[in-house]
């Protein structure tokens, strides 16, 4: 998982100030975490969002924004609560999702508006 700024947001997800409607520069499906460090119900989700991560590595990215460090893209999207979770599909428009979700319905989440189903475990 990364943390992004501005300007990694910029390159990896979405050059708002270069392009006015959505492209998604991503190689693969992404997750985006809005999430702040005082936040509970975030610090609960950051460990799930960590093994997704790793289950689905080369099929998902997973990314994070602090809202505290980077307001700006926050108010993009306008989150209004956190934690958020901006689900991005490679073609289309994203969705969001707000408050804590249990893993299940993380992976339901990921198949259903990503179209991105969970890798076979490696035997």
């Amino acid at each position: 998982m990364e943390v992004l700024n501005t300007a990694t947001f910029k390159t990896k997800v979405f050059d708002y100030e270069a392009q006015k409607d959505w492209k998604f520069a991503g190689d693969t499906p992404a997750v985006i975490d809005f999430y702040a460090d005082w936040c509970g119900p975030c610090r609960a989700l950051s460990p799930i969002l960590e093994e997704l991560s790793k289950e689905y590595q080369g099929h998902l990215t997973i990314y994070k924004i602090d809202t505290e460090a980077s307001p700006e893209l926050a108010a993009l999207f306008g989150v209004r609560g956190i934690p958020s979770l901006l689900f991005v599909p490679k073609a289309g428009e994203p969705s969001m999702a707000t408050g804590f979700m249990p893993k299940e319905q993380l992976k339901e989440a990921i198949k259903e508006l990503l179209h991105v189903t969970e890798p076979k475990a490696k035997s």
